[in-house]
């Protein structure tokens, strides 16, 4: 049933003059008898995204639509890459420190209080950026604002506690080793940013979680979370005015100055390195390896056609039939030849450098067919895209995006995220613009200029002896002809 409503959705997006239809029923009408709200009137019935700076620079953005539930966050511009290689995962250890207790509530009086009001209260940390949000009911909105307040300010940080959650995040640690996506991931970046920030890992070496204590977190607080590095985000039943004097009255306190004589230094551009790292290991059954060059960052003009790039590549795994029509032509010849069990392009974007590429799993005696293959693919961007290849993946490439912001919470992070990032939240309609701008000729430029003889970051994990030594990659990415 996914698939069908999917492709259906594809279908109606190729002309923005169609109907939004699933399965015979308009999307937009309350009967069957109603016609269709086209595609470009559609997108102007999204609620505006509306930002006010509070005096002490926090950012309050929401996009109210009016429904029963909201989901309500903040976003932090501090992460992994903020970090030194003395307190590498003070961040995730914060993270998860902060629903351990407050000077206001005990862990238990927190957990009991979110349960009563039927809400979802929940975190992440990335290499740029620590959220901290909350899933519910539209009322209670000042309510979950107040919980955030309380432990981003008042968490009390106990010794006990501390104890306790070392030996948590030192068992996710043990987790994560055995999910060798994640593992190859962190290997990428530490071969192609080494020697940088962006070079470790978010959780930090283990050596450092078993001695990070109090002052580490009490110091990492006082160091970035500052009112012009912070987004109080909101999204579903939030309206705005009522959310800015939320957080005017439990955020004002959040300092805009440090209280030490000098601001801490920021990390500098990290550096990008083409290089690789193998870790062979014959006991797997299969290869997980990842290929990928610098991309740009969030700001650069370049990564919407960089974004349609990636869409052309597409993905595909053994439990998704028709390799052979998905339009991506990895997957056809993945499918047919058996040649990997599945792939995903990828496109991960920081402030001043990304990376572009491709993570595949496969048998060991098909690697270097599979490689062949990846390689051919990229250099026909650079050279042979069509205009038809760059159609399809510019509709499947705006379709996905309208789909990734179904509820509330997406949206809010969508929200939360863009102001960090651009410094405001792209209108769908702008994006949709920048997108459909895209054609063969930009594609082929864009390419040439990222990938095309460029040096790439690899890393492998698993039976890889059968992959090609780095110079023989490396002397993949041109194509000489006669």
């Amino acid at each position: 049933m996914a698939f069908s409503v999917a492709r259906q959705v594809f279908r109606a997006s190729k002309n923005p003059s169609k109907s939004l239809v699933i399965q015979g029923r308009n999307r937009f009408s309350t009967g069957p008898n109603l016609s269709a709200i086209p595609y470009s009137k559609a997108l102007l019935n999204v609620p505006p995204t509306r930002v006010t700076t509070l005096d002490n620079g926090i950012r309050v953005a929401t996009e109210d639509n009016g429904s029963p539930t909201a989901t309500v966050g903040i976003w932090i511009d501090a992460g992994s890459r903020y970090e030194s290689d003395d307190n590498n995962g003070v961040a995730h250890f914060l993270e998860h420190m902060a629903f351990k207790g407050t000077s206001k509530r005990t862990q238990a009086q927190l957990e009991l209080e979110i349960e009563n009001m039927g809400a979802h209260l929940n975190a992440y940390t990335s290499r740029e950026q620590t959220v901290f949000y909350a899933k519910c009911l539209s009322k209670d909105v000042g309510k979950s604002i107040e919980i955030l307040a309380d432990i981003l300010q008042n968490s009390k940080f106990e010794d006990s506690q501390i104890e306790r959650e070392r030996g948590v995040i030192l068992r996710e640690m043990q987790e994560v080793e055995t999910n060798l996506q994640e593992v190859v991931f962190d290997h990428l970046h530490a071969t192609a940013y080494q020697g940088t920030a962006l070079g470790r890992t978010i959780l930090g070496p283990t050596e450092n979680i078993k001695k990070i204590g109090r002052e580490h977190l009490i110091e990492y607080i006082e160091s970035h979370y500052k009112g012009p590095r912070m987004v109080v985000a909101g999204a579903g039943g939030v309206p705005h005015d009522e959310l800015v004097k939320l957080a005017n009255t439990h955020f004002g306190r959040v300092k805009t100055v440090y209280d030490k004589t000098a601001i801490p230094e920021l990390p500098a551009n990290c550096r990008y390195t083409g290089s690789e790292i193998r870790v062979r290991d014959d006991s797997l059954p299969l290869a997980h390896i990842a290929i990928a060059v610098e991309g740009c960052g969030w700001k650069d003009p370049d990564n919407i056609p960089l974004m349609v790039a990636n869409t052309l590549i597409g993905s595909w795994d053994r439990s998704q039939a028709g390799g052979s029509v998905s339009g991506s032509n990895l997957a056809e010849a993945a499918a047919k030849l058996g040649l990997a069990h599945g792939f995903q392009a990828f496109n991960t974007c920081y402030k001043d450098t990304g990376l572009w590429g491709i993570y595949f799993v496969c048998d060991p005696l098909t690697i270097d067919d599979f490689v062949y293959n990846i390689q051919s693919e990229w250099m026909r961007l650079c050279n042979n895209v069509t205009e038809s290849e760059v159609e399809r993946a510019r509709n499947l490439l705006r379709t996905n995006m309208l789909l990734q912001l179904d509820g509330s919470t997406p949206v809010c992070e969508d929200v939360g995220r863009q102001l960090l990032c651009y410094d405001r939240r792209i209108p769908i309609h702008e994006l949709e613009a920048r997108i459909n701008a895209v054609d063969a000729k930009t594609i082929r430029e864009v390419c040439t200029q990222y990938i095309y003889d460029r040096c790439p970051a690899v890393a492998s994990v698993g039976p890889v002896e059968q992959l090609g030594e780095y110079n023989r990659i490396r002397s993949g990415m041109y194509w000489l002809r006669v």
